[in-house]
């Protein structure tokens, strides 16, 4: 199936200690560039990213992935250390009988000291666990952002099919036209050989003649370019009904295209087949233009 390379796709999750929102989106890209953010908490699980995007099937792009964590309403609370007031008070009642110190301990002045509310929770140490708490999210991102590379990806392939199909048409006029000037370009060449050797009055073997005038007139034919650029459209379209990552070898094979168009206007001098090749170049430059937005 045929996808675009840009997409977007977004999914939120409610956990026990963190509401998590999963954004992905891609823009193109010659290569797979991956760029991605998360939580402090979940900074450790970076380099696991990558490879699980890739093995949904994306291979093109430059794809940022950023997650966000809010704690949830019952996780906000701020819990007491009671280890550490008990050591913070123990320390400032040995101050006060020690060494004769006013005693203005109150809420407000112990509640200065961070030790004495439990801090943040620390990351886990188990990856694997914290994982499993993301992936959920990622997952569902995912599948939003492919279902869209899909769904634009099915738009350009009609797309192309249409102008694939302009482009054969256009193959079968310069054809049926170059067939008809070969004819009687060699006609007319045959005809103004045996004027000039008349005139001259040269004695030239009629095989001769007809051979040189055959040989010329092979000269500006176009058959081998037609059957590859046949062979071309048959493979595009092979490529397109694929199920693999095809926008690099379109943009290759377009290429081979533009070349067989090229030699096919430098071959004739015929002005309605110069005018058809130039919407031939245009249209060939329309599909490059489309597929450089397939992965």
């Amino acid at each position: 199936m045929i996808r675009s390379m840009t997409s977007f796709g977004r999914a939120t999750l409610q956990g026990e200690q963190y509401d998590l929102v999963a954004e992905l989106r891609s823009v193109n890209n010659r290569y797979f560039e991956c760029s991605v953010r998360l939580p402090r908490h979940y900074s450790g699980l970076e380099e696991r990213v990558k490879p699980y995007l890739q093995s949904r099937g994306i291979s093109r792009g430059k794809v940022d992935l950023s997650v966000s964590a809010t704690k949830t309403a019952s996780a906000q609370a701020l819990p007491i250390n009671d280890a550490a007031l008990r050591a913070y008070l123990d320390a400032l009642y040995r101050l006060r009988d020690e060494y004769g110190l006013q005693d203005d301990i109150s809420v407000m002045h112990v509640a200065s000291n961070p030790a004495v509310f439990a801090p943040e929770q620390e990351v886990q140490t188990d990856l694997d666990a914290l994982w499993e708490e993301l992936l959920p999210v990622i997952a569902e991102a995912t599948d939003r952002f492919l279902c869209g590379r899909d769904s634009e990806g099915a738009r350009l392939a009609a797309d192309l099919r249409g102008k694939l199909a302009h482009l054969r048409e256009l193959a079968d006029r310069i054809e049926a036209l170059s067939e008809i000037n070969s004819r009687a370009y060699r006609q007319k060449l045959e005809e103004r050989l045996r004027t000039v050797l008349e005139d001259k009055s040269i004695t030239v073997d009629e095989n001769r003649i007809l051979t040189e005038c055959a040989v010329f007139a092979d000269k500006i034919a176009i058959d081998e370019e037609m059957v590859r650029l046949r062979s071309h459209f048959a493979l595009f379209e092979e490529i397109l009904d694929g199920n693999e990552p095809a926008g690099r070898k379109l943009d290759f094979l377009l290429q081979e295209m533009n070349r067989e168009v090229n030699t096919t206007g430098s071959k004739s001098c015929d002005s309605t087949i110069a005018h058809l090749v130039v919407d031939a170049k245009n249209e060939l430059e329309k599909i490059r233009e489309q597929v450089q937005n397939l992965e």
